[in-house]
């Protein structure tokens, strides 16, 4: 199969308040506002911030899991050698996440804004069941993943083009997912800030043990571009201060693992990606976070995802921009099953 890259052009609204549509090509940003928009909110002392006892890891079934995962593959690629077992309590490979996208200011930012709270979390229950069925061997998990800041069209007071929602709205959030038992994902989409100006602000989230992480490089604007000119980038340096932040985190609080969501279409998205550290409490996902037809996605998918393995992979679907151009068909679970290696991460926007 020739391969396609799948291609990015977002339009901007130059409006305070515009927020990019996250990694969707030829998508338009939507307009979002604050102003007369209720939320619910939880106060911080319901949320619980304290992790509990977590039975040894099983080093074994460990092993196994990552070979299945593999899914035949004899390159030796996969699974990743010599890398470290997770402290106690890991989600990953024992189950396998599926997540909505998106932000409750935003219809057109994911599925997660897009539909009524219960109607989503009904949605998301469902797709959990579909992934069940395709793979029964393999516990799924729910997720809620959140953009908690959001590359915009206009610069705001700071000229850094990025827009950090209300801490009020991660607490939404997480009311949200615990009537689904989901885990939480924070999403950054830097914009011309940088990833270590952004994550500290979200560490008392960090350090609740169902909250785990995303990083855009899409938006990681590093040469100065305005977000959606073009697409952005980060270094393995950049994912390892992340993952050492998190891992510090992990330690502190005697958490379980975080999980650390990296998105990727294009090669030059992730440099160096041979100098990503692993470490014991972080698992990081490299997703493939791209739209198109199915051949397209497969193309993606095994030109930048599977040829620079790091540790686990991840797949997104789109609702409706995989259906713009013929076959007009979204992918199942039993078709991405398929690929090598299977996903563990599932993002659904």
């Amino acid at each position: 199969m020739k391969l396609k890259t799948l291609l990015f052009s977002s339009s901007i609204l130059l409006s305070s308040l515009v927020l990019l549509s996250n990694c969707s090509e030829n998508s338009k940003a939507g307009k979002v506002t604050t102003a007369g928009k209720k939320a619910d909110t939880v106060a911080a002392d319901t949320v619980p911030t304290v992790a509990g006892n977590y039975p040894p890891l099983d080093t074994a079934k460990y092993d196994t899991l990552l070979k299945r995962l593999a899914n035949g593959d004899t390159t030796g690629r996969w699974p990743v050698k010599n890398q470290p077992y997770p402290v106690a309590g890991a989600i990953l490979p024992f189950k396998r996440v599926v997540a909505f996208y998106g932000n409750l200011y935003s219809k057109k930012m994911g599925i997660l804004g897009e539909l009524p709270p219960n109607e989503m979390l009904a949605k998301l229950k469902g797709e959990v069941k579909n992934w069940e069925k395709a793979d029964p061997k393999t516990p799924v998990q729910p997720a809620l993943h959140y953009i908690a800041v959001v590359a915009q069209g206009a610069g705001g007071k700071d000229g850094k083009y990025r827009y950090r929602m209300p801490f009020k709205q991660i607490d939404s959030v997480l009311v949200l997912a615990k009537k689904a038992n989901a885990i939480v994902f924070l999403d950054v989409q830097v914009a011309l800030s940088n990833i270590r100006a952004e994550l500290p602000l979200f560490e008392k989230y960090l350090s609740m043990p169902q909250v785990h992480f995303g990083m855009d490089p899409e938006f990681s604007m590093k040469d100065g571009s305005l977000p959606g000119k073009k697409i952005g980038t980060y270094d393995a340096d950049d994912i390892n201060y992340v993952s050492d932040y998190l891992a510090g985190i992990v330690r502190k609080n005697g958490l379980p693992p975080k999980i650390l969501i990296i998105h990727r279409f294009t090669r030059k998205m992730v440099t160096n990606t041979k100098n990503i550290k692993l470490r014991k409490e972080v698992q990081v996902v490299m997703d493939m976070d791209g739209w198109g037809e199915p051949d397209l996605k497969l193309g993606t998918y095994r030109n930048f995802i599977f040829p620079e393995p790091v540790q686990f992979t991840g797949f997104k679907l789109f609702y409706k921009n995989d259906l713009k151009k013929a076959p007009h068909h979204m992918l199942t679970p039993q078709e991405v099953l398929k690929y090598k290696p299977q996903p563990i991460y599932i993002q659904y926007q």
